[in-house]
Parts: structure tokens; sequence; C-alpha cells
């Protein structure tokens, strides 16, 4: 009887250590397009116009604001690290770029290569100047102030007497 608890022990044991594990595993999730190479190589330049990518590729994910109105099809991977904030794996960004008339002009296709990667320095921002303490905070000013022009009239034409 005893051998069958051990048994039984051990079994559940190594049943907790394995749902442990099985928690610690990445979060792969997929956001904005979802891009279909068949599709995507169906739409030609100087055939195809707004109407017929619009039917083909579906509403683009954002229109450029500025200059000529291309379409943006943007397409992501993030993965999620037990304990860690999201990171972008994979990045595809589709750019259907169309002349004054509406006509396809062109399909530009990039990848994580364009994409800036910043690493900010801790939680402060770097300045130029000194760097005080809290005391020197507090008490720097002490005698710093002279009561000098205290109680006079400002003096010249403005409001501040400049």
């Amino acid at each position: 009887m005893r051998k069958v608890g051990l048994k039984v022990r051990t079994a559940g044991m190594a049943l907790a250590l394995v749902a442990l594990v099985g928690g610690c595993t990445s979060i792969r999730d997929h956001r904005g397009y979802l891009i279909d190479q068949t599709l995507l190589d169906s739409v030609q330049p100087g055939i195809d116009n707004r109407l017929s990518v619009e039917k083909t590729l579906g509403r683009p994910t954002f229109e450029s604001q500025f200059g000529q109105k291309d379409w943006y099809y943007i397409s992501q991977t993030v993965k999620t690290p037990p304990f860690r904030s999201a990171r972008t794996a994979e990045q595809t960004v589709l750019r259907v770029r169309f002349d004054p008339a509406g006509n396809v002009v062109g399909v530009d296709k990039r990848g994580l290569e364009q994409v800036a990667r910043l690493d900010p320095d801790g939680h402060t921002t770097p300045t130029l100047g000194r760097h005080r303490s809290l005391l020197e905070d507090l008490f720097g000013n002490i005698g710093a102030v002279g009561t000098g022009g205290a109680g006079t009239a400002p003096q010249g034409p403005g409001p501040n007497g400049s």
C-alpha cells in the first residue's frame, strides 16, 4: 500500500511539473492584415486600380496622409515570452502606390529590417546641467535669494518693467 501511495505522489508531482513548465511557453499572436501571397501577386502595376485592389486585397490598414495617397497593409507576428513584455517577431509592410489617376504604379514589400529598435536609458532622460541631490533641491536656495528689489515698482514702460 505504501508503494502505491509513493507512485501516485511521484506521478502527481511529475504531472504538476509538466503543467508548470507548460505554462512557461511563449505566446504567438498575429496582428493586422493576413497576407495571401497569391492575392498579392495578382495585383499588377499598370493594370489594376484602386477599386480592383480593394476588391482583391480589401481595405488598407491605413492610407498615407501627405503626397500621393498610397495604401499600406501591415502584418505583425508578436511573441510574448513568460513574465516579459511582448516583442515583434515578424513584420511585413505592403505599400501599394497609385498614380494621380488611381492606377497602380507599384507594390513594395518591406520587413522587420525597416523597424528602428529603441533602447531607453532606464526611467530617466539624460539632460545637460548639474545633477543635484534631494537635499540640494530642498535647501539649495537658502541665502541665495536676496531682498533687493522687494517692494519696489517695476521700471520701464511694459507691465513687467521691460
